[in-house]
């Protein structure tokens, strides 16, 4: 499970990280970029969605969630992730064609998306 300090929970920041319009997406799967630290002692805090609209079961979605939030963790723990680590937040946000998959294919999407990021 991920740790309370690096998960995003409030409404607000959610709503900062939405704002920047900074996006990738990737096989099912769209990763939301906030700014970029100023302070490097804070740690990368993410959040994890999907929304009512892609499932109307909750059991998927909160299975989708399960995936992409594991798989972060390991990636998170291996240090495989050290761009991503230079923004404040992240946002993983699952749609429809990422329902049906494994646990390595989320995890292969869920990398690709963190390497790609790009700083503006």
């Amino acid at each position: 499970m991920l740790k309370k300090d690096l998960r995003l929970k409030k409404d607000s920041a959610f709503s900062a990280t939405y704002r920047i319009r900074h996006s990738y997406a990737f096989s099912g799967i769209v990763l939301w970029v906030g700014k970029l630290k100023t302070d490097f002692q804070t740690p990368t805090k993410a959040g994890f969605v999907v929304s009512k609209k892609t499932h109307k079961r909750a059991v998927k979605r909160n299975r989708l969630k399960r995936l992409m939030r594991e798989s972060y963790r390991l990636l998170l723990k291996e240090g495989k992730i050290e761009k991503s680590q230079k923004f404040m937040s992240l946002i993983f946000v699952g749609q429809e064609k990422a329902l049906g998959q494994s646990f390595l294919q989320i995890n292969e999407t869920v990398l690709k998306l963190l390497n790609g990021i790009r700083e503006k």
